[in-house]
């Protein structure tokens, strides 16, 4: 029964961090605004000439570095989101062809944002700890002790007009993702709640890596 319990959430956790990094790569090739972290990492890959799945890794992976001084403690899920998200992105990018207009982009548009909010949950829900951004994000609200929703705040802000100073895609994309993942995530995460092993129950959601993804 443990082990079942385990594979189902190992499952959860690299199938819901494969489609996240596909979701992103719907945004990217809808060309209508992209999440806030990807606006940066677009800019990013248009100044430096790497692949926005790449400049995806090495952001995450320096994020992840930022952990220490705030004593967060990364897990399976922290290590794993670093890369899978990134090569996700780059595969379904190379698989996809161009999308030219607004019938072909609207719809990858809306897709993108479904999905990420499903992909979300189903990472989140096999709680093997929240990807080195939510991670920051919390991290930085139980250092501070100002709210998540004013850490995340700021941390998007800010990264939203470095990527866009850079070459960054900023768009209605941006802002309807900005809307609608806090609701879609939740949803997901409430529907992939693995079962405990022991009770049979659902497992609670609510902890700071939730917290991260859903206070908007």
């Amino acid at each position: 029964m443990v082990k079942r319990h385990l594979a189902r959430r190992l499952v959860q956790l690299y199938v819901g961090l494969a489609l996240y990094g596909a979701s992103s790569a719907l945004l990217v090739v809808s060309g209508l605004g992209l999440e806030p972290w990807n606006v940066l990492h677009q800019g990013l890959a248009e100044l430096t000439g790497m692949s926005i799945g790449v400049v995806s890794i090495f952001i995450g992976a320096a994020v992840l570095l930022l952990w220490i001084p705030l004593r967060q403690r990364p897990g399976l899920g922290t290590v794993s989101n670093v890369f899978v998200v990134g090569l996700a992105m780059d595969g379904t990018l190379a698989l996809m062809p161009d999308a030219h207009g607004l019938g072909a982009r609207i719809p990858l548009l809306v897709a993108g944002i479904v999905l990420n909010g499903l992909a979300t949950g189903l990472y989140i829900a096999a709680k093997f700890g929240p990807g080195p951004r939510d991670g920051l994000m919390t991290g930085l609200h139980q250092r501070t002790g100002r709210s998540i929703r004013l850490m995340r705040t700021l941390v998007e802000v800010a990264v939203v007009a470095t990527g866009f100073a850079f070459g960054g895609t900023v768009g209605i994309g941006t802002v309807l993702y900005a809307l609608a993942i806090g609701p879609l995530a939740q949803f997901f995460l409430r529907f992939f709640a693995a079962p405990a092993p022991s009770r049979g129950g659902p497992v609670a959601a609510g902890g700071p890596s939730e917290q991260a993804i859903l206070r908007r």
